[in-house]
């Protein structure tokens, strides 16, 4: 019996698989998707982690509902970075959604597994407020050197983070965000971009 026999009582099975070059074969990670009962199993097939738009991650998402279990085979398949990655499973946890890896042997149906959740959403913001900080200093920095700033940003770094969290954490659409701090698309994405984050 193996430990994914837990899941009975949970809702779907969501599986996701990624392979970064079209040489790579998912065939290992679908195999051990299809093991453990998924329901439904989505890719991503020459994709590199880097790359924003992945268009099996973004449905697989899409459909995720309360009391799921989203799976994947090994954690790195996952998120495009440690805050990507931590922001996902920030959004799991508030969506109660439940999250497994294979290879790590991370189920959060377990007391033990939720207490990822927890972390995961602390690494998510030491990562904001480490960027936070580093913009901050970067900018007296200049300041110091006698660099003359361009005119001021319609957005600051603290209101680009809560709007990155918003669509990253609480799946707000960029549309959304946009509207909430009256700024563009482009805008809000043009400050994402400046801090280094995903877009």
């Amino acid at each position: 019996m193996g430990f994914w026999k837990q899941f009975d009582g949970c809702g779907r099975k969501i599986g996701y698989a990624r392979v970064s070059t079209k040489s790579q074969k998912l065939d290992m990670q679908i195999d051990a998707l299809k093991s453990v009962g998924c329901d439904y199993i989505f890719t991503d097939h020459g994709i590199s982690g880097g790359i924003a738009k992945r268009d099996g991650l973004d449905e697989a998402l899409s459909m995720i509902r309360k009391n799921d279990v989203f799976i994947v085979f090994k954690l790195c398949r996952l998120g495009r970075s440690v805050l990507h990655l931590a922001d996902i499973l920030t959004r799991f946890g508030h969506e109660e959604v439940h999250f497994c890896s294979l290879s790590e042997g991370i189920d959060t149906t377990t007391s033990g597994g939720r207490l990822i959740f927890h972390l995961f959403s602390a690494l998510a913001e030491f990562n904001r407020d480490l960027i936070r900080e580093n913009t901050i200093a970067g900018l007296e920095s200049a300041v110091a050197r006698g660099v003359k700033l361009g005119p001021k940003f319609k957005l600051d770094e603290f209101d680009i983070l809560e709007a990155h969290r918003g669509i990253y954490q609480y799946n707000h659409s960029v549309s959304d965000m946009a509207e909430r701090y009256d700024v563009s698309i482009m805008t809000l994405r043009r400050g994402f971009e400046r801090l280094g984050l995903d877009v």
